[in-house]
């Protein structure tokens, strides 16, 4: 049988799981704080990706729900508490607002404005 390679950070029960079919694989804990870290914040660019690919209700509630599994492994690596997220959440909307009159920026006159998928040193 030929081997599939993953190399990413994966739930705790996968292994099992993989065990359960009768297959093998070959894991191994990540002891370095700094690295788990870089694999965490790899796996939120995986679980938004899914998340923005939802077709439906239950899909999205499922990509939502993996997302949140990896927030909250990098809040707890981290120490952010729900009050540290509570405090920069309203700082945030303060600053930046929120999504209720469904904004569509089309453009933009060169400003002082930068997204974050702005390149720098670039006008809009």
């Amino acid at each position: 049988m030929s081997k599939v390679y993953y190399n990413k950070l994966v739930r705790d029960s996968i292994k099992d799981k993989i065990e359960r079919n009768g297959e093998t694989c070959e894991v191994r804990e990540l002891t370095d704080n700094e690295e788990f870290e870089q694999e965490l914040l790899k796996k939120v660019r995986e679980e938004a990706e899914g998340l923005s690919k939802a077709k439906n209700r239950a899909e999205l509630l499922a990509e939502y729900a993996d997302l949140m599994a990896v927030l909250d492994a990098l809040t707890q690596l981290l120490e952010i508490s729900e009050a540290d997220i509570r405090v920069a959440l309203t700082e945030n909307v303060a600053k930046k607002g929120l999504f209720q009159k469904r904004h569509f920026l089309h453009w933009s006159a060169a400003g002082e404005y930068q997204s974050n998928e702005t390149p720098q040193g670039l006008s809009h």
